[in-house]
């Protein structure tokens, strides 16, 4: 809160002249002069002091945003195919889900190579819950009747995995993000009745990891993050033996520093995985940061999947 204070004067003056008359008599005899005074009075002048009156005060209240940071799940192109990648991005901290909701339908992405499947309006931000913990029913409802079948281009595919990312999105925040092993789910409601939502029927709940998610998911730097020195790379992966390759390109495309970092696991879900990257020996400006699968086979599988993030050297 602001307080400003603006004093406020008022002054007033007040004089009185008193004017004074003179008189003069002729001598009557020449040599007899006579004088007469000449009478004058003056009345001082009276002036009343400014008295300031008390200070006018006005407030400015100042608001501000709590926030806090979830993992909203956007889909992107990998060699199985689309899949998920997470984004950690901060909403306001009195509705996470639905603010996460709202950046799904929306395609509101930080990360240009990621997208939504999810309709732009199609449900509402306005979601119940009902449970604990990962063990929890969301409650989403259908803003119009024509959700509840997929629309014409988007294919069965595409309608289930929109439906994953709103699953674990959701239930990600109901379980500080570990969402491995959820028995809870998400349903779909239109007019207050259980529905299907883009044709796909049930309870919708996370799939494996394995069968819907990029097999590597950068979360830090976020995207355009300005570093310098040294950086920390974070993310998830489930990458042969563990291993996580790292790379940053320059602007050319060229390979300016590698190394790589080691997942906590491997093979039955993604991992945690976390490595410092030093960027002192590097020339200000935009480089890529790139995080990927190993790939034994030598490309023979299709490739290794990748994440990367734009950053800025200082």
């Amino acid at each position: 809160m602001k307080r400003h204070t603006f004093p406020l004067a008022v002054t007033a003056a007040l004089s009185a002249l008193v004017l004074s008359a003179c008189g003069d008599d002729e001598p009557t005899k020449a040599d007899d002069p006579a004088t007469s005074p000449a009478a004058q009075s003056d009345s001082p002048s009276e002036s009343t002091a400014a008295t300031p009156t008390d200070p006018v005060t006005t407030e400015t209240t100042e608001t501000s945003t709590t926030t806090t940071d979830v993992a909203v799940f956007f889909v992107g192109d990998t060699p199985q195919g689309p899949r998920l990648y997470a984004e950690e991005r901060a909403v306001e901290a009195d509705n996470p889900p639905g603010e996460s909701l709202a950046l799904l339908m929306a395609g509101d992405v930080a990360d240009q190579d990621y997208r939504t499947l999810v309709p732009a309006d199609s449900l509402e931000t306005d979601i119940g819950f009902d449970g604990t913990g990962e063990d929890g029913y969301y409650a989403l409802s259908l803003t119009d009747a024509q959700w509840v079948e997929r629309p014409a281009g988007m294919s069965k595919a595409d309608a289930e995995l929109a439906v994953q990312q709103l699953a674990y999105t959701l239930l990600s925040q109901a379980d500080d993000g570990d969402i491995e092993g959820a028995t809870g789910g998400v349903d779909f409601y239109l007019d207050g009745e259980h529905t299907t939502f883009l044709g796909v029927e049930g309870t919708a709940s996370p799939a494996p990891s394995l069968d819907v998610r990029a097999l590597v998911n950068v979360l830090a730097p976020a995207e355009g993050a300005t570093v310098s020195g040294s950086f920390t790379a974070s993310g998830e992966a489930s990458s042969f033996e563990a291993t996580v390759p790292w790379q940053i390109e320059d602007e050319s495309g060229a390979v300016v520093k590698q190394g790589f970092s080691t997942a906590e696991g491997w093979a039955e879900h993604l991992y945690p995985w976390q490595t410092d990257v030093d960027v002192s020996d590097l020339d200000p400006g935009t480089y890529t940061f790139v995080a990927l699968t190993d790939d034994p086979s030598g490309g023979e599988g299709g490739g290794p999947t990748e994440d990367s993030k734009t950053i800025v050297v200082e």
